[in-house]
């Protein structure tokens, strides 16, 4: 097929690659806000496994082809993966096929804007044969190319038969184990992408009152979260506490699920009351740090392991560890930081900081001389340290676990002090 693929969102790049690779005929217009002289320089594009690569098969390929601007004729699909305050370019774009194109096409808007505006663009196009379809963005940041190529679910929100059957065609090579389409009406695929993100968010957030709750019990939360997870009717999925989430598609998701509550004149306390705790949670390690010096933070060093907001992706977009070096370096207190790809982004923000210090290559390096360990990023790199190395290292062996990532009891015996979140060591022969 030929398909105009727009937008310089991570689904526009790897929808443009996946696309060509299978044969398809792909135009990937960049959005003007960020063309291809810079997306290609893009830290998230460049350590995205494999997607780089596999663009630049494309172009050597010739069935991908880099245009600045959008290709009108005789296209048949017409991608959108645009940011959610793009709304109006998604619009633009779209009034202006009917004058250029009468033969039937497809709009498929992979982008999250709100629900009922797939409806929106398709009564811009004002011809019969032409539909639009919603086909939300289910990609995960650091192993998008997989998700996208072997997915294990695809909402289709469609009520025109050809234009289901044309998406199916579509994206027919990349259903071959099972069918993953999951067809329903538009508003409903649009709502139902919202609604799982709200409700992994509220897994977490839930799980992560918990800890709160365990460590004011003196309860391990490990045992309780094993508990929940038996059940059936719970699943050990998204159960795990930690020092908060971030990442620019699943925040931002959740405020939009947020604001389409708001828009329906439904408020939620519960959604509120997530973002509350999540916010909250942003700042735990920093209030165990506190504690543990009863305040007297002024002068010390912290090491950081991680920044991204999870591992495989070089983002810090809305990340915890944002809200934690500015609370540590608001008390005078130096940051040593390591993190495998994420470095970049962050100095930007601080480079320039003279209390922060940036370890790129070897992480026990943030250790020297530090009060207390941050892990906040559990990238595998740091599952296994040398615990002997860090506890001479560090004027304090202070570890403080925001991902529970380590075995507390284990810690303790190597002659370090462990807190986590809701865990902590048992006493000698308890």
């Amino acid at each position: 097929m030929r398909v105009n693929v727009y937008g310089s969102e991570l689904s526009a790049a790897v929808a443009a690659a996946a696309l060509s690779s299978v044969g398809h005929q792909v135009d990937w217009c960049p959005h003007p806000e960020v063309p291809w002289q810079r997306l290609e320089h893009a830290e998230w594009l460049l350590r995205e496994p494999g997607l780089k690569s596999q663009i630049d098969a494309g172009c050597r390929s010739g069935l991908l082809r880099l245009t600045d601007t959008p290709t009108r004729e005789d296209v048949e699909i017409h991608w959108l993966a645009l940011a959610p305050d793009q709304r109006e370019s998604a619009e633009a774009y779209v009034a202006d096929i009917p004058a250029a194109q009468s033969t039937p096409l497809v709009i498929v808007n992979n982008s999250t804007f709100p629900v009922g505006h797939t409806e929106r663009l398709e009564a811009l196009l004002g011809h019969t044969g032409q539909a639009a379809v919603a086909l939300p963005d289910m990609l995960e940041e650091g192993r998008a190319w997989e998700t996208f190529t072997r997915p294990a679910r695809w909402l289709l929100g469609s009520e025109d038969r050809q234009a289901t059957a044309q998406v199916r065609e579509l994206l027919r090579a990349f259903n071959r184990r099972q069918d993953v389409f999951q067809l329903m009406p538009r508003r409903a695929a649009e709502l139902a992408k919202l609604a799982i993100i709200g409700m992994l968010a509220t897994r977490i957030s839930y799980m992560n009152e918990l800890a709160g709750l365990a460590d004011s019990l003196d309860v391990d939360v490990e045992h309780v979260r094993l508990g929940m997870g038996a059940d059936s009717r719970i699943g050990f999925e998204y159960l795990y506490p930690g020092c908060g989430f971030g990442g620019p598609s699943f925040s931002r998701d959740l405020m939009r699920l947020a604001d389409v509550q708001h828009a329906s004149g439904r408020e939620s306390l519960l959604l509120e009351h997530v973002l509350d705790i999540n916010e909250q949670k942003k700042e735990t390690l920093f209030r165990k740090f506190w504690h543990h010096f009863h305040g007297q933070l002024f002068e010390r060093r912290v090491a950081i392991w991680g920044a991204a907001f999870k591992p495989g992706t070089t983002r810090i977009d809305q990340a915890p560890v944002l809200t934690l070096i500015d609370a540590l370096l608001a008390q005078g207190v130096n940051v040593s930081i390591h993190d495998p790809e994420a470095l970049p982004a962050l100095r930007e923000l601080y480079e320039q900081h003279p209390r922060v210090r940036f370890c790129d290559d070897d992480f026990y390096a943030a250790c020297e001389e530090a009060d207390a360990l941050m892990l906040v990023t559990e990238w595998k790199c740091y599952w296994n340290p040398n615990w002997r190395r860090l506890s001479e290292l560090m004027t304090t062996p202070l570890i403080l676990d925001g991902r529970n990532i380590y075995d507390p009891d284990y810690v303790a015996s190597r002659g370090l002090i462990y807190r986590g979140i809701g865990r902590r060591a048992d006493p000698p022969n308890a």
